[in-house]
């Protein structure tokens, strides 16, 4: 399913943006069309959270099409450790060496917080007393502890109650937040696993309705657009009537969910686009090349960030990014951006390449073609006239 490269790759320019400028300056330092940029871009954060509802679609996919292999479990977790970990443990030997360093600075990740990272206690560290650093490891905690813990009860449930499962999830998250809110800040609680489950129980609930054959490619494309059109008009009059702020109880509590229902309907509207005359719009180059180098650009583009501020500052302070000076902010995102993504090309093509054709190249073709068809009916333009 190529279209959902493109989905990633939007995912991953989202966070990229975020922290090239919304997340590290203050928008407030500027007017104008740069100040609604700026703002624009402080938003990027929802890209992790459509990559959690990608991962729950995706890994759930891959789950109920191999739960009847006796392998089930050594086959998933040689699969995924092969795709996560060599690049994921390269980042964090990269960390330990540069903390014995002066080089990274007010930026220096301590070796506790190495550790923690290592067993993926990343975004649980405070619990610990250990400062989050490096934070956008916390997204990956999370994934993990899915992958942890989803395969067992995908292998032992029926598919009802593996429907019903996701769906409690989903509904329970949200009080879970208001409950941490409630008696803590929202930020205090914002990377807990517990917090952020319902993007992944959502996709993993979409992943099994796709595989019903008894719901129809109209029913779930007239759905999506409803559903997309609901949740985005919700959350723009909610920001604009100042509702459902990040930093109040209700607004923690429901508005990652009510952005979730929407990223679900999104992603229905691309997979169906993706098997009709209409889907050079869903699969776009560019947009597919960031998809497939997205785990590595996560995982480096803030340590280009954070070189390239040291660099600045020590050798041309006239050119170092700060609030209010939008042409070297540009200057330090286009250098550090294109930096990042030259080293995640190449860390994908000559580093996770390797790892990956571990698992098997024959394997992964007969995969790849019984998702497509076999296993997503409601998706296959030949089983059901719809869109196609």
């Amino acid at each position: 399913m190529p279209e959902l490269d493109s989905l990633r790759g939007v995912a991953i320019l989202l966070v990229l943006f975020l922290h090239g400028f919304g997340y590290t300056f203050n928008p407030a330092s500027f007017t104008g069309l740069r100040h609604m940029f700026m703002t624009a871009t402080s938003y990027g954060w929802i890209g992790v959270h459509l990559f959690f509802v990608l991962s729950g679609f995706l890994i759930t996919g891959i789950l109920l099409d191999s739960r009847e292999r006796g392998d089930y479990y050594r086959r998933f977790y040689a699969r995924r450790a092969l795709r996560i970990l060599p690049a994921y443990y390269l980042l964090l030997l990269i960390l330990a060496l540069l903390h014995q360093t002066y080089w990274p600075g007010r930026h220096s990740v301590g070796i506790p917080f190495v550790l923690l990272s290592f067993i993926y206690l990343s975004n649980v560290t405070p619990l610990f007393g250990i400062p989050m650093q490096y934070t956008v490891l916390w997204s990956l905690a999370v994934e993990e502890h899915f992958y942890l813990l989803w395969p067992a009860v995908v292998r032992r449930l029926s598919r009802q109650s593996l429907a019903g499962a996701a769906l409690g999830i989903f509904l329970l998250v949200p009080m879970v937040r208001a409950v941490s809110a409630h008696f803590g800040h929202p930020a205090d609680h914002n990377f807990y696993t517990w917090c952020n489950a319902d993007g992944l129980a959502l996709g993993a609930l979409l992943s099994m309705a796709l595989r019903d054959p008894r719901i129809g490619r109209d029913l779930l494309r007239n759905l999506a657009i409803c559903v997309v059109a609901v949740s985005g008009t919700t959350l723009v009059l909610a920001a604009n009537l100042k509702m459902l702020r990040w930093d109040s109880t209700s607004g923690f509590a429901l508005r990652l969910s009510i952005l979730n229902l929407g990223f679900v309907a999104l992603l229905v509207l691309v997979l169906l686009a993706g098997t009709t005359r209409w889907s050079f719009i869903v699969n776009i180059p560019l947009l597919r090349f960031f998809g497939e180098i997205s785990y590595g650009l996560y995982l480096c583009h803030m340590l280009f960030f954070y070189g390239y501020e040291r660099i600045a500052k020590q050798f041309w302070p006239s050119l170092a990014a700060s609030d209010g000076r939008f042409g070297d902010i540009v200057l330090q995102f286009v250098c550090a951006g294109s930096a990042s993504v030259i080293a995640a090309t190449l860390s994908r093509r000559y580093f996770e390449e390797c790892f990956l054709r571990l698992r098997g190249q024959p394997v992964l073709r007969g995969l790849r073609k019984e998702h497509k068809t076999e296993s997503l009916p409601v998706i296959a333009s030949a089983n059901l006239p719809g869109i196609g």
